[in-house]
Parts: structure tokens; sequence; C-alpha cells
């Protein structure tokens, strides 16, 4: 199949903006839970439509009180939290636009953003952004304000949100209410900047029409996930991307309650107390939740358990399926697992969780086969910052494992003649602000030229194959799509990430970089000293061993022209504070390939 659309479950509204949502949710939900925020004790607290909406007037009319006219571009510098959502909603009520900015971003890509954006103010999160900020403020002739979010005492004592608070106190629910009505479907509310994989990075314009065609149309379609009063959603993703604005869009138009946290490393503890009924990932965590609980089931001696309990459950899943579904020695099985093992990573993830979405890169079908299997159904999607987030996912009542799903409803998906990825609909971003000639390349005819190569089947799925540009031709003429099985060698509890090469080589083969919260379970369980690093371990035989059977899993998803004959093991991480990946944890290819060219060459010359 050449293309697929699905009709739109979901009308644009013909007159007003995002900040109809919220007044919407005070007048019809005013006693309703819709945010969750997070007490400086840990727990949480509940913000009903009506205490969001104060808060959002009361921080508009600082901005507002402090100069921002509409139309004006406002910085975000912050992790995912709660005062994120609370300053989105209030700069578009200010009728200003919302610049997102990385909390990882450097000094020069935070003057980048806020230069090329012409940004007046910029609302950042700790003393260090705001140093940042003001290392490169020199540069940003426009920038007239920086507020602070966290308090710290003496002088900046007061954090941004009452400082604004008190900056607007003459400022009227009515000013302000006419302020939030200025801006129409069709005008700019967010630039966000594309990461950057090759030069500098982007801005794409998303109107509020994009917003509203793409959250609209997504809650519409997995509507039995959006249940106002009872469902929930914690967002830990990063709220500069395209996916995590999505998240907190999509909650406030159902409405679900929303909970918004940005330190990962404490998100277990999260999940057991916000307790969300959905959640959102990409396949890095899902896969770091299986190998946790598959490296604790074996430091407890129940590492055969756990994997018996785990094939059940593909095999379980599988057999959905099937016409004839599970068999009945297979649900009896499936049963004792699910008191022995599945409650028990189901409570991980705080216990309420029947569904989780996906994005970002592919999940791989063994994985999603495992999560469906113990109760918790991955539905995978795809997209990209021009699309608004997700342009295709997979719908709760007809999964296809190993796709991406159909079209978002209102929307076109093409398949061009090269095999090139090609969309069309009212979601798409309007172009790239001050960049007519990038806007012309990506835009033509109303398509947008996506980069990616997939195939559609005879039911409208989706499936992604690879990047037009990412296409490795080896010496021989094959041409190697590298993420198919990148995907499969990175799905290893051993691997933090990998990139093929091969490009005009005789073969293909990989760079490997070792995942380093793992490694110190493996040391111990093959009787290694503890503390030894990647650095010390790259021609270690056992774990050369080990991460040759993650080689030669992804080999088996490839024919032999295109699996990996030799591999180097790296002594570091690829990191965004290395420059080797964006902050959306995409590899800048190039970076790597020039910044281990010497390791390269010894897979072919070594």
């Amino acid at each position: 199949m050449r293309e697929f659309s699905l009709p739109a479950l979901y009308e644009v509204p013909a007159e007003g903006n995002l900040t109809d949502l919220i007044r919407r949710n005070a007048s019809v939900h005013p006693d309703v839970a819709v945010i969750g925020r997070k007490t400086p004790q840990g727990g949480w607290e509940d913000v009903t439509a009506a205490g969001f909406l104060a808060e959002v007037r009361a921080a508009a009319k600082g901005l507002m009180a402090s100069g921002v006219r509409p139309g004006d571009r406002v910085g975000l510098l912050s992790r995912t939290r709660y005062e994120w959502g609370l300053l989105d909603f209030a700069i578009w009520s200010a009728g200003a636009v919302t610049v997102p900015v990385y909390e990882t971003s450097s000094p020069e890509q935070i003057q980048w953003i806020l230069g090329d954006s012409g940004a007046v103010a910029c609302l950042v999160e700790t003393a260090a952004h705001e140093e940042a900020v003001e290392s490169v403020r020199d540069r940003l002739p426009e920038l007239a304000h920086v507020w602070r979010i966290e308090e710290t005492g003496g002088d900046a004592a007061t954090s941004a949100v009452e400082r604004l608070r008190e900056a607007g106190r003459d400022v009227t629910d009515e000013e302000v209410d006419a302020r939030s009505s200025l801006a129409t479907a069709d005008s700019p509310a967010t630039i966000v900047y594309t990461s950057g994989t090759t030069g500098r990075p982007k801005g794409c314009v998303l109107t509020h029409r994009s917003f509203f065609a793409e959250c609209g149309n997504a809650v519409e379609r997995l509507k039995p996930l959006f249940n106002t009063g009872d469902s929930s959603v914690l967002l830990f993703l990063p709220a500069a991307h395209v996916f995590g604005r999505l998240v907190e869009v999509a909650a406030v138009l159902a409405p679900i309650k929303l909970g918004m946290v940005g330190d990962i490393k404490n998100l277990t503890d999260d999940l057991q107390g916000f307790r969300p009924t959905l959640i959102l990932g990409v396949p890095r965590v899902f896969e770091k939740v299986y190998n946790g609980a598959r490296a604790k089931a074996q430091a407890d001696g129940k590492g055969k358990i756990f994997d018996k309990a785990a094939e059940t459950a593909i095999a379980y899943s599988r057999a959905l399926d099937d016409p004839a579904g599970p068999s009945f020695g297979l649900r009896i099985k499936h049963k004792v697992f699910d008191r022995l093992v599945y409650s028990k990573l189901r409570a991980v993830l705080g216990g309420r969780a029947t569904h989780a979405i996906s994005g970002g890169a592919p999940l791989g079908e063994r994985l999603g086969h495992f999560y469906r299997g113990i109760g918790l159904t991955v539905l995978e999607g795809y997209g990209l910052t021009e699309s608004c987030a997700a342009t295709a996912f997979n719908p709760v009542e007809r999964q296809k494992m190993g796709t991406v799903g159909q079209p978002l409803p209102g929307s076109v998906v093409r398949i061009a003649d090269d095999g090139e990825v090609l969309l069309h609909g009212e979601h798409l971003f309007s172009g790239y602000w001050n960049n007519d000639a990038a806007t012309a390349d990506a835009l033509s005819d109303g398509w947008f030229h996506t980069g990616d190569l997939g195939t559609l089947d005879e039911d409208g799925y989706l499936r992604i194959t690879g990047r037009k540009k990412e296409i490795i031709v080896t010496a021989g003429g094959k041409n190697v799509a590298p993420a198919v099985i990148e995907d499969r060698i990175r799905a290893h509890a051993l691997v933090a990430e990998c990139m093929v090469v091969g490009d005009g080589r005789p073969f293909v083969g990989a760079l490997v970089t070792l995942d380093e919260d793992f490694l110190p379970r493996w040391l111990e369980r093959n009787g290694k000293p503890a503390g030894l690093t990647p650095a010390e371990l790259t021609d270690d035989p056992e774990l050369l061993a080990e991460v040759q059977k993650a080689v030669d899993d992804g080999n088996a998803a490839v024919s032999k022209a295109e699996s990996v004959r030799k591999f180097r093991i790296l002594p570091g991480q690829f990191t965004e504070a290395s420059g080797h990946v964006t902050p959306s944890l995409k590899l800048k290819r190039n970076v790597v390939a020039k910044d281990f060219a010497d390791e390269i060459e010894a897979i072919y010359h070594g």
C-alpha cells in the first residue's frame, strides 16, 4: 500500500487557542484534580482545575505587567516539573509563544535558541541555568528578563512564580482573559528546536491548531485511556521535547490527572507514589525495567523462574493474536506466573497502569509481547517534532506488534517511490523559524518529507525501516539500514548504545558501549573485581563473549550481508555531555564516526 488515511475524530475549533482548555476545565470540572504536584516531602498533592486556572492567571498577569506582549517569545529552561506546565500555559495566557530549552543545554546552545527565536524573557529552573543564560546575555539584546523557578535563599529567595504573582497583582482577571483570547488556532504556540544531529538546531513552529489536531484526535482514538476523574499519566520525559508537550496538552484536553517529574533516578518511587494508569516512555526505559527485574531475580537466585515467566508472558501475548487464543495449559501457567512474578512487576510501575505508549525508537516485538503478557500493553507510535509528536500509533483495540500503528485520524501517510515516509495533516508544523530554505526543502505541496523510510501494510499500519541519511552502502553495494540490528543489539542488558558502521567497507561492523548501571551486576555474577571500568574490560574474553551474544541476536534479524561481522567495545559512553547524542538521545553519527575513527579502522585492519 502506498497511502493510507483515517477520518478525523476531533474538529479543531474555528476560533480560540489552547488556553480555552484550562478555562473550560475550571468551568466544567472545577473540583476535579487535573494536576498532581510533588511536595517537598516527596509526596503528592492534588491541584484542581479551578486551582490550576487561578495559578496560571496569576503567573500570566506577572508576564503581562513585566512587558511581555502578544506574539513575544519566552524561553523556558527547566527539567520536567509542575512549574513547567504552569508556566507554559501562563505564557500562552499572556498571548506569547513558548520556546523550550533543554535543561542540559550548553551556554552556546542556549544563546542560539534564545537569540534565533528573539526571546524577550526566559524562565530558568536553577542558579546554574541562570548563570548559563547570564554568561551569554551580552549576545542577547532582546532578552529583558530572566526569572528563576527554584528558591535558593538570599536575594533569590522568591521563586519566579511568586515574583510573577507579585508583579501582576494590579492586573485583573478580565485583562488576562482578554489577552488569552488574542491568539487564534493558526497563531504560533511554541517554537521547538530540533535536536540538531547535524548542524544548527532548527526551530519548528507549531501552532495551536497543530496541538488541537494532534491531541484531540489522539485522545479520541485512545478514548479508553483518557477517563476524566479516574485516569492519570506521569510525565518523566523532558517537557522540552515535543513528545512531552503532547502528554501535557493531551492530559489537559481530556482532561486526566497529570504528574510531572524530572529526576528519573527516583522514577520507581514516583511511579509507586503517583500510581498512573498510563505510562509514557521510550524503549530504553522499558528495556531497563525488564533488565533490572531480571538481574534482581538472578541475584535472588530466582533467575530461572523469571526466565520461564518471561517466556510464558511472550507466548501468552503471541497467542492473543491467534483466533484460537491461548491454550488451557498456557492460561494456567500464565495465571500462576501472574501471582508469582507479573503482579510484582506491575507493582513496581505503580500497580494501576494497564497501558503505556512508547516512541522515539522501535521497542522490539519480543519486549512488546513480554509487557503485554504481564498486563501492561505498550502501544508503539511514531512522530517527529515537525509532526507535533505522534503522527501514527497503535490503537487500543487492534495492536500490531512491530509496527508504529495507523496514521493519526485526520492525517495521511504516503510512501514515496524511494520508500520515504511523507505526511499530510493539520498537526504538521507551519515551517522552520527564520529558515525559509529549510522549510521549502521539507514541505512540498503540503507534504512533509520525514527523511525516514517505511512501508504500509494492507491495513494501513506503518513500519519504519530506517532513515535515508543513515543508509550504509557497503563496498559490495549492499544497502544496510542500521536501525533494525542496532535496536536488537541494544536490547541486551549489558549494551548501552550501538552504532553500526561499514559505509564503503567490505562488511558491517559496530561500535558498542556498556551500560554502566548493569555492568556492576555482571561483574559480580561473573566473579570479577568490583569497580572495573569499561576501559579496563574492552579485551576481556568473557565480556566479549557476552556482547557477542547480543550481536548474534541482532544478526538473527537481518540477512548475512547486513550482519555485524566484528565489533569494538568503547571505553566510555555516548552522552550529551560528550557531544555524541542529542538531548532526545539520538546518536550524532557523524560526530561518533569522527571521534572514534581509529576504533572503526581497527575493526577492518585490527
